[in-house]
């Protein structure tokens, strides 16, 4: 497999995909064009979605071409030569993705070596279930069982504060929530400007900052870019 799993799209004040841009160029050296899934967007537009994508992967040389103008979404990502699923709503990305089949299609590519990039909703995907997003069901997918490409969930843009004044639960304890009723899964909380890559067998923590890991019955703890993932596999 390889997989590029990306916390969140854009860092505080940057332009759009500017920090994970040298890792996605990395990433993808040799690709020329990557199939995108555009469905996280509900506020604009697919078309919108593509060309702001378009827009940067350009950059690398790279053309983007998405499922939603497909006449055949499966045979699309069967004959990509790189997969790209972009963040937004992870309720409305799973809907659309179950709609057309793509969820399977997607994870037998990627256990074929079809590399694998996503970032918040689309990284949110590749897990097991849509469980642990931060999202709002804002429509009913029809479950949420999502690639399971990887066998951990993932909390992107974990954040560690509770703002002042605010009384409600903090992201480690909807956390923990998790995990008390999937007492068999490890959630990792990866916080903004991270990203997970898997390539070649190895899993590494990319980026500045910690991620934070839960499970039932052991205490959370943080692992550090360059730490042993192997736990996760």
């Amino acid at each position: 497999m390889k997989l590029l799993l990306i916390s969140n799209s854009t860092n505080a004040g940057e332009e759009y995909l500017r920090y994970p841009m040298p890792e996605i160029a990395s990433f993808l050296r040799g690709v020329r064009e990557i199939v995108f899934v555009p469905y996280a967007a509900v506020t604009f537009s697919y078309a919108a979605y593509e060309r702001k994508v378009q827009t940067r992967f350009a950059e690398l040389g790279i053309r983007v071409r998405s499922v939603h103008r497909a006449e055949n979404p499966v045979r699309l990502v069967r004959e990509a030569e790189a997969i790209c699923v972009g963040g937004g709503n992870t309720f409305a990305l799973a809907k659309k993705m179950q709609e057309q089949g793509l969820m399977k299609a997607i994870l037998r590519k990627i256990k074929a070596g079809t590399p694998y990039v996503g970032w918040s909703a689309g990284s949110n995907v590749c897990c097991p279930t849509l469980c642990t997003t931060n999202d709002m069901p804002i429509v009913q997918p029809e479950s949420f069982r999502t690639i399971g490409a990887v066998k951990f969930q993932i909390n992107p843009h974990y954040l560690d504060a509770n703002p002042e004044g605010h009384a409600g639960e903090t992201r480690e304890q909807r956390i923990l929530e998790y995990i008390e009723a999937n007492p068999r899964r490890w959630v990792a909380g990866l916080r903004e400007g991270c990203m997970l890559r898997y390539e070649n067998g190895r899993f590494e923590l990319i980026g500045k900052r910690p991620m934070r890991m839960f499970r039932k019955g052991v205490e959370p703890f943080e692992v550090q870019p360059g730490s042993d993932l192997s736990f996760l596999l």
